[in-house]
């Protein structure tokens, strides 16, 4: 018994032939044979008018988790470049996610078994962030990171994918349109694939351009959908084997109804609906608060060359201890603070690498602020015989982190902090991070996205700042970052392990993925 291989919903333009089973042929060949579901989508994203042009515009594709949705798009991808020749530039929410499809689709041509995709390669570039794989028939694909600049220096492209799709903001889909607008085969085509979105999660787009598929799709619109039944998550038989293999077109094929069962088991009612079973909640159901006022961050924004002052590290670990992060912020003795992230890593990493960093530094910083749970205490018993001197390693208390949310909303509303402005990552997660009720009527951050968004406590950092005299010579530490030339501040990570920056008060804001940076001390 396998999933159904026919979607809930089923929107395609009309066609009159697909090149759909040749690119499934040139995938088959490559031992990525597809599966009907895969095909059925593929067809009808490669289908032509009579006029032999491609039908479909905008595609969306909605189906849970570990399906093969990413088949479909390298099916798409590997055969517009070899094919077609087509400029495609492939986007996803983390850094991550878009190396990881990089990867996939790299495997594929250096295969030594076939020569003949070898030979097409012109050029493959691994830097970081500027994944690309370039072909001698002007074919090429490029993979980035979404953000507001995220589609410059992009021209020509007739292919854009949105990966995560459900993590897409306005923002992203306005500053990536443009790079259609001069399409090198004169075919344009936009292909959303993702799944619903989750309580706090943009959603925005993705969940726009399906109702408009449903409700009234234009002529060149298509849609495919896997997904349960039910405006409330209570009406729905969640155990019920039968909707698990309606909902998962891989169940019996890439995945098992005993790890279903699993997940039935150990995961929340929404999230379970959610997640494998595609349900969309019929109203978002959490309410967006924003935690700063996005002018107001805006106006912050600074392009100035870094002040000098007293400076602080900020130290946070992960609610379930997979991964640390480490910031820095100064504040000037005259102007605003700046603020920096300087690396974060997984613990499976150790943590000899961040006792050495701080301990080397101890004579340079005012103190440094340890946040989290799991790893807390190690390390504070690695750097406490470097770090003797009263109150150089704290350990915020709800209070602190309380006074510090106040103390960095009334910061920025002030302008009393500056954060470099090509520094999009930090931008993306002040603006979309929300406020999370706490008791006697005050609030704390809560992550707006998994990956970029969490404001939380390590924002002690300034307000010790503030209160200790015995930095004023302190250094500095300069970010070389293959982005941005330099950048500095304090931050944390989230129970995720996303990479986090916080600025010179207070709030931590997780950058979309952890960055690499070399430092050098001025």
């Amino acid at each position: 018994m396998t999933g159904a291989q026919i979607p809930r919903y089923r929107i395609e333009p009309e066609r009159v032939t697909t090149d759909g089973a040749d690119a499934a042929a040139l995938m088959a060949a490559y031992g990525n044979a597809l599966d009907e579901w895969q095909q059925l989508v593929l067809d009808c994203w490669l289908g032509r008018d009579a006029s032999g042009r491609y039908t479909v515009t905008s595609a969306g594709l909605a189906v849970p988790r570990q399906n093969g949705k990413n088949v479909c798009l390298e099916g798409r991808e590997f055969f517009g470049m070899v094919i077609n020749g087509e400029k495609i530039l492939h986007t996803a929410h983390q850094v991550r996610t878009a190396k990881k499809s990089f990867n996939r689709l790299v495997r594929m041509f250096t295969d030594k078994r076939h020569p003949e995709v070898l030979e097409l390669v012109k050029n493959i570039r691994y830097t970081n962030g500027e994944e690309c794989i370039e072909l001698l028939n002007g074919g090429s694909i490029e993979f980035s990171a979404r953000s507001r600049q995220a589609a410059r220096g992009f021209d020509g492209i007739s292919l854009v994918v949105y990966d995560e799709a459900q993590e897409l903001t306005d923002d992203q889909v306005e500053a990536i349109m443009a790079t259609l607008a001069a399409s090198a085969t004169g075919t344009r085509q936009l292909i959303y694939t993702g799944t619903p979105p989750y309580p706090g999660c943009p959603g925005d787009v993705f969940r726009r351009r399906r109702t408009a598929c449903l409700d009234a799709p234009g002529a060149h619109d298509a849609w495919h959908e896997w997904s349960v039944e039910g405006e409330q998550v209570d009406k729905i038989d969640l155990e019920n084997h039968a909707v698990w293999y309606q909902t998962n077109p891989a169940m019996g094929i890439r995945l098992s109804e005993e790890f279903a069962a699993e997940e039935c088991r150990s995961m929340s009612t929404d999230g379970f609906a959610r997640e494998r079973l595609g349900w969309w909640s019929p109203i978002l159901t959490e309410q967006s608060d924003k935690a700063l006022d996005a002018r107001a961050w805006e106006a912050c924004a600074s392009e100035a060359e870094k002040p000098d002052g007293k400076t602080a590290y900020g130290v946070k670990f992960a609610v379930d201890g997979s991964a640390v992060c480490l910031c820095g912020a100064v504040i000037p003795k005259d102007g605003p603070a700046r603020v920096s992230l300087i690396e974060q890593q997984p613990t499976g990493r150790g943590l000899a690498w961040l006792v050495d960093w701080l301990n080397e530094r101890y004579d340079r910083a005012s103190c440094v602020v340890i946040d989290g749970r799991n790893g807390v205490d190690v390390l504070v018993e690695r750097i406490r015989p470097t770090w003797k001197a009263k109150s150089a390693v704290l350990r915020p208390s709800a209070r602190d982190v309380i006074a510090s949310v106040g103390l960095l909303v009334t910061t920025v509303n002030e302008r009393g902090l500056t954060w470099y402005k090509p520094q999009q990552a930090l931008n993306e997660s002040a603006i979309t991070s929300i406020k999370r009720p706490h008791r006697r009527r005050v609030w704390l951050w809560r992550r707006q996205q998994p990956a970029a968004g969490s404001l939380r406590p390590g924002t002690v950092g300034r307000k010790n700042l503030q209160t200790r005299p015995d930095t004023q010579n302190a250094h500095w530490i300069k970010e070389n970052h293959d982005d941005y030339p330099e950048f500095w501040y304090c931050g944390r990570a989230d129970r995720r392990g996303t990479a986090a920056t916080q600025r010179p008060g207070r709030g931590i804001h997780l950058s979309p993925e952890p960055q690499r940076h070399q430092r050098q001390i001025l």
